[in-house]
């Protein structure tokens, strides 16, 4: 190297100076060099932040709520155990609070079942008895026989409450969670002592019998028209307005153009003997678009919708019932006073408009007669849809009834 130094220069000019020896200069081929891509303060930055958010996953994990469920969720520290009890003017943590951000999709959560009978055959807090059997209730004898065809050996909890008021002439509104058993029975014979039947002519005091699970606005006011309102005795049970608690309710945040390969799924996995299944729309062109899609699919199914004559709709509702197709798609024209107990699957495919319609539909499984409890799915697509799931899930963190449901 100092003779290449030397040959560089003048003699004269590099002669007594110190010589400074250099490194070679590595070639290409030698190995690459190391670049820094990333600052040192930004990469310590960044591996803090990786650092805290496991460390904080292992708390929602420690966290997670253990034990029976009654809400569980795709988040597990958003779970709610069955014995935790949310406060009155508490406001709990909502799974469905973001989820009219569009990065929600795919969020779910479910409301698991926590008790196995329909809240209408519990007996009451008051009673540690189911209540006498229907034979001891001064029935009148032609309807026994058919109740014990129907494997009906004690009444209802609404039935408990109707049957002795209605026995002493009273007109009633009965509002309960299941209103179909106390309508067969009403529409049989009636229960007033000295009653005459219904082709019999009309008394000068008539006793006149509203049952239903809700009731519109305005009800009051259009009983007025033929009936004195304020001689009326209100019958309702624990659990009106309430969520039923024996049914599974699950609500999937997902895109409009998901809910079709969903609904597929979900019948492809509920084979035709575990039960029969809804498919609620919200218009009739959906359900006739949805049952050609499903023809395409070679689903056997049957629609049943508004625009259809009376005589169609009652024909296809009695091949349904008796099981000769197991799928039906249809309107809210089959979420009411319909007899539905071999259904054990709902399926939202749009959600319903308002709670009661909501209610409406999860009472067509888990009945009383129902062999299963049943479940309910619901897609949940538009930010409207989001505001009434928002207060679904409180009522059922809460264990309290629907709001806006007091009609």
């Amino acid at each position: 190297h100092a003779g290449g130094a030397m040959a560089l220069g003048r003699p004269g000019v590099l002669r007594g100076l110190p010589l400074l020896l250099l490194p070679p200069r590595r070639s290409e081929s030698s190995g690459a060099v190391e670049v820094v891509r990333v600052p040192w303060a930004l990469r310590q930055r960044l591996q803090g932040h990786g650092q805290r958010r496991r460390r904080g996953q292992g708390e929602a994990a420690a966290a997670a709520p253990s034990g029976k469920l009654l809400l569980r969720s795709r988040r597990p520290e958003l779970n709610q155990p069955l014995w935790h009890t949310v406060g009155r003017w508490e406001q709990p943590r909502l799974v469905s609070a973001g989820w009219k951000h569009r990065k929600a999709r795919g969020d779910y959560f479910q409301l698991e079942p926590s008790q196995h009978k329909a809240p209408a055959l519990q007996p009451s807090r008051t009673d540690a008895e189911p209540g006498p059997p229907f034979a001891e209730m001064g029935l009148p004898p032609a309807l026994l026989p058919g109740l014990q065809q129907l494997s009906a050996q004690c009444p209802t909890a609404v039935q408990r409450l109707a049957i002795p008021a209605l026995r002493r002439g009273r007109s009633a509104l009965c509002a309960a969670e299941t209103g179909k058993p106390l309508e067969q029975i009403l529409a049989h014979a009636p229960l007033a002592a000295g009653a005459r039947g219904p082709g019999g002519p009309c008394e000068e005091r008539t006793q006149v019998v509203v049952v239903g699970a809700t009731f519109p606005v305005g009800l009051s006011k259009t009983l007025s028209n033929f009936t004195d309102v304020d001689h009326f005795d209100t019958l309702s049970t624990q659990s009106l307005h309430r969520l039923p608690p024996h049914i599974q309710q699950k609500f999937v945040c997902i895109k409009g153009c998901d809910k079709l390969p969903e609904l597929l799924q979900l019948l492809k996995k509920h084979s035709a003997s575990t039960g029969a299944v809804l498919i609620f729309c919200n218009s009739a062109s959906t359900v006739n678009w949805l049952g050609y899609i499903l023809d395409d699919h070679r689903i056997k199914h049957l629609r049943l919708q508004g625009q259809m004559c009376a005589t169609a709709r009652a024909n296809i509702f009695a091949s349904f019932q008796k099981g000769d197709v197991n799928v039906l798609v249809c309107t809210d024209l089959a979420s009411r006073g319909l007899d539905t107990s071999s259904v054990q699957l709902v399926v939202n495919y749009d959600f319903p408009d308002t709670l009661q319609d909501y209610l409406h539909r999860v009472g067509r499984v888990g009945r009383v007669g129902s062999k299963a409890r049943g479940t309910v799915v619901s897609f949940v697509t538009h930010r409207w849809d989001v505001d009434l799931v928002q207060k679904i899930e409180t009522a059922a963190r809460k264990r309290r009834s629907l709001p806006g449901m007091n009609s």
